[in-house]
């Protein structure tokens, strides 16, 4: 069983920057997909990137490209979503999840965090 924890979230004005955490309980992250995911109000969620600990693979939905940057620690147990620029449109309910794999194959996650709130809003 792997336990996450979101941080991170809050109220930021347009253009802002925030840093969300994911800390992993449980079991280590090696050979896992841990992705970060979005869900906003009306909305499906939608995946907005993932990193693969087994080789570092990182990839990104493309509204976020450029501007959010997956990353992990290790010694730490710890995935970090660093977010700059952001817009209005990327207030959500911010998740990771786990998943045993690789990003580039991994369709559906095993275990998920609480979520945390990121406003976007002047």
């Amino acid at each position: 069983q792997v336990q996450l924890v979101e941080s991170g979230g809050g109220l930021v004005q347009p253009g802002g920057s925030l840093r969300l955490s994911c800390a992993a309980s449980g079991r280590t992250l090696d050979y896992y997909g841990i992705g970060w995911f979005r869900q906003a109000p009306g909305k499906e969620r939608e995946r907005v990137a993932c990193i693969s600990s087994s080789d570092g693979y990182t990839n990104y939905e493309d509204s976020v490209k450029g501007r959010f940057t997956v990353s992990s620690d290790s010694a730490k147990n710890t995935v970090y979503l660093q977010m700059n620029s952001l817009k209005p449109e990327d207030t959500a309910v911010y998740y990771c999840a786990a998943v045993e794999g690789h990003c580039a194959v991994v369709v559906t996650f095993d275990y998920w965090g609480q979520g945390t709130q990121v406003t976007v809003s002047s």
